[in-house]
């Protein structure tokens, strides 16, 4: 990433929308903003391999494994803005578990692009079902969108959830619903 360029166009920016990029509170800001952007898709220079990196582990055990309220927050491909709310995981090891910490990272460097919260829903449940091999992953997301609050409809309190559900997950309801169960979404 050229973070000098980016600067650049930062600051055409502002003096496309009338001010004045050399007033003192802007002085920085370009390099600030090329800054964020750097760390806001940091996950196009990250992969599935490095972010798991050795932290899988062999485990007997065919129970589910549930992380929640993992925070995220992401940028909006249509209008740039963030988004930002909690994701769910859950899945059922077959003789491997990930470590913990592991799952987090997963979302981070999904979250860490322009995204859809649809598309990131499907690749963090995919990224799992690939790194762990179990035999059913969750991901369930919720999320507030600074697109629909802050501009067009404006609604504050509006959240948007979205599932994937993959291998027994999918299939097996008693399964689905002790997830959801367990991440407070039924029963």
């Amino acid at each position: 990433m050229n973070k000098t360029k980016i600067a650049k166009l930062v600051e055409q920016i502002l003096v496309e929308i009338g001010e004045d990029p050399k007033r003192e509170g802007l002085l920085k800001t370009p390099d600030r903003v090329a800054s964020v952007f750097e760390f806001i898709t940091s996950g196009y220079r990250q992969s599935l391999k490095t972010v798991v990196n050795d932290a899988l582990f062999t485990q007997e055990v065919n129970s589910m494994i549930v992380v929640k309220d993992i925070e995220m927050y992401s940028t909006c491909e249509h209008h740039m803005l963030p988004f930002f709310g909690k994701c769910h995981i859950g899945y059922i090891a077959e003789g491997k578990v990930l470590g913990v910490s592991k799952l987090a990272r997963i979302v981070d460097m999904f979250a860490s692009r322009l995204q859809l919260q649809e598309r990131l829903t499907e690749q963090v449940a995919h990224a799992i079902m690939e790194a762990v091999k179990p035999s059913g992953v969750g991901v369930v997301i919720e999320a507030q969108h600074l697109c629909m609050m802050m501009r067009g409809v404006e609604k504050q309190n509006s959240v948007m959830v979205t599932s994937a559900l993959l291998g027994n997950f999918r299939t097996n309801p008693s399964t689905r619903e002790e997830f959801l169960s367990i991440i407070g979404k039924r029963g």
